[in-house]
């Protein structure tokens, strides 16, 4: 199991929402906060990222080049400009146009021009998956000079995309821009040195922890125990616990059970399954102890729960 792409899985509630952002200097354009995680690719151009202060002083406004990448993992209201002394406006509706494959923001004078891919991803910040949770504020990749070629790769096609739109751009952008959230996170975890990585930056290459996460992954519906889960490791039963808890944040059975009430969760969100189905995949074995239990994680009943996640 890809614990990697099930943990971002589990979290999104819609798809990517996108725009393509020309700048002349001076420009300047003042971003709000954003329900998800937000993201910019510079095409072409330079430009600086200026993080407004929503508690977190300790963000120093960050200079973008041709090819880098910024994720903005509680899509935090942000600053775009040429220069950080440059004022910032509002995005306005003169400054949108819409167009194919994706619609477009310009503004600015006459100077310098720089090109962005601006968006976010809908995730669930409410109940954030702890790998999630663990990353940094924000994450500034550069793919200049032979770095992460995956993600440089995908830069790469969607700026060919966007500047040279043909047949089948429409599907082929959306897709991409969905899988650049994959790429930046495993460009990130790549940068992380071994023995210096921490929490679930070390738990996936563990090689005790993460075959339990597998594990639980790929059947939460299986009588896991501490006993069982360490025995597939290779540890006594306390030496996992401490090194599972001490990398994952909590114990082992706190974290199935979060899992299970997730992957619930995902179930009733995204399908027709019976309550009685959704217990049993999620190890439960009747479907009152599994009310009881998802009504304790979540506050809804799970029939409450499909109902207010389907209408909204």
């Amino acid at each position: 199991m890809d614990i990697l792409t099930e943990a971002l899985a589990s979290m999104r509630t819609g798809h990517p929402a996108s725009v393509r952002t020309n700048g002349r200097a001076p420009w300047g354009l003042r971003l709000p906060p954003v329900a998800g995680a937000g993201f910019h690719v510079v095409l072409y151009g330079t430009c600086w990222l200026i993080p407004l202060d929503e508690g977190s002083s300790h963000l120093k406004p960050i200079p973008l080049n041709p090819g880098d990448v910024v994720f903005l993992r509680d899509g935090r209201g942000h600053i775009l400009a040429d220069h950080p002394s440059t004022p910032a406006e509002e995005p306005k509706d003169q400054h949108f146009e819409g167009g194919s494959p994706i619609g477009s923001v310009t503004l600015g004078g006459d100077g310098p021009e720089t090109s962005l891919l601006c968006g976010n991803y809908h995730l669930d910040q409410g109940r954030p998956h702890p790998l999630v949770r663990q990353l940094p504020e924000v994450i500034h990749l550069a793919t200049r000079h032979g770095r992460h070629p995956e993600l440089s790769a995908a830069v790469q096609l969607l700026g060919n995309e966007l500047e040279n739109p043909r047949i089948g751009s429409d599907g082929i952008v959306p897709t991409l821009i969905d899988s650049l959230l994959l790429y930046i996170l495993r460009a990130w975890l790549d940068d992380q040195p071994p023995a210096a990585a921490q929490g679930w930056a070390a738990a996936l290459g563990d090689s005790a922890v993460a075959p339990a996460l597998s594990a639980m992954h790929d059947d939460p519906s299986a009588q896991w125990t501490v006993e069982s889960l360490a025995e597939r490791a290779g540890l006594s039963r306390a030496a996992f616990a401490r090194r599972f808890a001490a990398l994952v944040g909590e114990p082992p059975m706190a974290y199935l059970t979060r899992w299970r009430m997730t992957t619930a969760a995902r179930l009733l969100r995204e399908s027709d399954a019976p309550l009685t189905t959704v217990a049993a995949r999620t190890g439960y074995g009747s479907e009152f102890a599994f009310a009881k239990a998802f009504k304790r994680e979540y506050g809804l009943a799970p029939g409450g729960y499909r109902r207010q996640a389907r209408a909204a």
